[in-house]
């Protein structure tokens, strides 16, 4: 994918913030510093566009992100901080379910893990909502340096058996640090919103 364009379009808390944009979506869902942020940093070769925090639970607001003005990344708020209030916690659901249930032109809701961990209670709930919206249910394993290749196959396994994903094909392992992945994550985004690469002139 040729980036020309990538822009913070708007942060927005309830529906009347959403743009009013109609280009196709993809949405990303993950615990506190899972590393959505660094993820769609990484993807679209920028440094600071989406800020990175080492305070969990510091996003508390959906991010839309403008790509080419043909399609939009969306970056849900991070759950599963412990200092978060029940409240905060009920209001981050409620953003949520809103989001899913009117944003038409949302292609896919993807789910961030961390490779090195066993999905948590919460990501798993994470994962039966979006499968509950009949969302196809792809995750990204998230921070895949740390790992050698044999222990990402090892763990992409225990994800799968976690989160009951009947094909591995749905899980891609990707390291913002090093790249790994983003190739072939970029391939899955361009099937999912219908848009063809661009082929750099020779």
């Amino acid at each position: 994918m040729i980036i020309r364009k990538s822009e913070l379009l708007i942060t927005a808390a309830k529906k009347e913030q959403y743009p009013e944009t109609v280009v196709p979506e993809i949405a990303f869902a993950g615990k506190s510093n899972v590393g959505k942020s660094s993820m769609i940093n990484a993807m679209l070769n920028r440094r600071n566009l989406a800020r990175t925090s080492s305070s969990p639970g510091k996003t508390q607001t959906i991010n839309f992100y403008n790509i080419n003005d043909q399609f939009n990344f969306v970056d849900l708020p991070g759950y599963g901080y412990a200092k978060v209030s029940k409240q905060e916690k009920g209001k981050w659901g409620g953003m949520i379910e809103t989001f899913f249930k009117v944003r038409n032109q949302l292609k896919e809701v993807v789910l961030l893990v961390d490779i090195r961990h066993e999905p948590g209670l919460n990501d798993q709930q994470m994962y039966e909502w979006i499968r509950s919206f009949n969302y196809t249910g792809y995750v990204i394993a998230t921070k895949a340096d740390k790992l050698s290749r044999s222990q990402q196959i090892k763990c992409i396994s225990a994800i799968k058996k976690t989160l009951n994903i009947e094909d591995s094909k749905l899980i891609l392992p990707l390291s913002a640090t090093s790249k790994q992945g983003v190739e072939d994550t970029w391939c899955l985004f361009e099937k999912i919103l219908g848009i063809e690469d661009e082929k750099k002139e020779i």
